[in-house]
């Protein structure tokens, strides 16, 4: 199948996302255009598009049975009981770092980022008011600092990543660890040069003080199972796949917190948030499906050659372009992964690091105004649409220092 017909296909995608379109929608009339377009039949099309889907299929319930944990975190108020802990301890003289770190480690520990940003917002924005910090410096410090968590979590775009990959999924987390601190170090840095850069916090929501908060100790306990559970298989070879480990360290932590009587709503709440990630990428691997069967790999690795860069750097750029399409970490990274993980391996990559760095790579342009984060986030803070726009180059500029130094490790060690 011909490149032309996998980058049209792409091409509709993008254009039906932008103006609102379902995005799993989108993607499968991307799919079905680019099939026939790229010169196959109409049944080897859908056939490819079959194929695609089930390349990701053991991502999706990995990502379903995470929902657990992601559920319990939010609906037993242990996320915020985690972020108001860092804050206080902290303290406003390190309000930025704070807000970056808490971010960061709720996002790490498996809470989608824009849950991670709304969680820490309504803190964040009496911190602002307070120390009359922007709304662009605080909301900057919350999306750099969960951008930072993404690429160190069993998050659903390190899961489906590591799957397509064939690797850990502990080790792919812990292959990003030195990039997210270097993106902490560049997002608090950024975020304090505009402290003093566009409009104020000038009113919030008095935060009422929830009497069922449960202690720091319950509320970390889950994170905590869940990653030595991971770590089991790289220090011990004892292999616990995530598909139990999320879940079991939801379960342990809900229990430890004496707030059983969530369970319900906790498991409801995650299902149904980790649902629309599911149904996103039965989409992706529709187009995945397509780009991964056309000759388009082989055009961007000529391309790549002609331009002396090294095959190498394909990883990172195809996180990057492919989050930029759909303004989605976990679309970016699901499609990256699944169409050049065998481009990727044949360049002499291994499977960790290759995934690493299209996990840190998709973080680069999935802020962008076509997805929901977007919109999300800046909705979470009050932040007029001019104030959210002018912000894009500073979210980029973080997401490129996370991609580049995980491309760095790669490449020399």
């Amino acid at each position: 199948m011909t490149a032309f017909g996998a980058i049209l296909g792409l091409l509709i995608a993008i254009i039906l996302i932008i103006r609102k379109s379902n995005p799993a929608y989108s993607l499968i009339l991307g799919a079905i255009i680019g099939g026939l377009a790229g010169g196959v039949s109409l049944t080897e099309t859908v056939n490819l598009m079959i194929s695609g889907v089930k390349d990701v299929t053991p991502a999706i319930v990995r990502i379903l049975t995470a929902g657990i944990l992601a559920g319990i975190l939010i609906k037993t108020e242990a996320a915020t009981k985690i972020a108001e802990t860092i804050i206080d301890k902290l303290g406003e003289k390190r309000a930025i770092l704070a807000l970056a770190l808490s971010a960061l480690i709720l996002t790490a520990i498996g809470v989608f980022v824009d849950v991670a940003v709304i969680t820490v917002s309504p803190i964040a924005l009496a911190i602002a008011k307070r120390l009359k910090i922007s709304k662009m410096s605080m909301l900057l410090a919350m999306i750099g600092g969960g951008k930072c968590g993404n690429v160190i979590s069993p998050n659903p775009n390190t899961i489906a990543a590591a799957e397509n990959f064939g690797a850990s999924l502990s080790s792919v987390m812990w292959a990003n660890i030195i990039p997210a601190i270097i993106g902490l170090i560049a997002t608090v840095s950024i975020s304090k040069l505009l402290i003093n850069k566009g409009e104020k916090v000038i009113e919030v929501e008095d935060i009422q003080e929830s009497k069922e908060m449960p202690s720091f100790f319950g509320s970390v306990i889950g994170p905590i199972v869940t990653i030595v559970l991971l770590a089991l298989r790289p220090i011990a070879g004892i292999n616990i796949d995530p598909l139990l480990a999320l879940p079991i360290g939801g379960l342990v932590g809900i229990v430890v917190m004496g707030k059983t009587s969530k369970l319900k709503e906790s498991m409801e709440y995650g299902l149904q948030k980790m649902s629309g990630v599911a149904i996103l990428l039965v989409g992706t691997g529709t187009i995945a499906g397509i780009i991964k069967n056309s000759t388009l790999k082989d055009v961007i690795l000529s391309g790549l050659s002609k331009a002396n860069i090294s095959e190498q750097l394909i990883a990172p750029i195809a996180g990057a372009l492919m989050s930029g399409a759909t303004a989605s970490t976990t679309a970016g990274a699901t499609i990256a992964s699944a169409t050049f993980s065998g481009a990727v391996l044949s360049a002499g990559v291994s499977a960790v690091l290759g995934a690493a760095m299209i996990n840190a790579g998709a973080t680069v342009f999935d802020h962008l105004p076509h997805g929901s984060f977007f919109h999300s986030t800046g909705g979470a803070t009050n932040v007029s649409l001019n104030e959210r726009l002018k912000l894009i180059p500073y979210e980029t500029a973080v997401g490129a220092t996370i991609a580049f130094s995980s491309t760095l490790l790669a490449i020399f060690f």
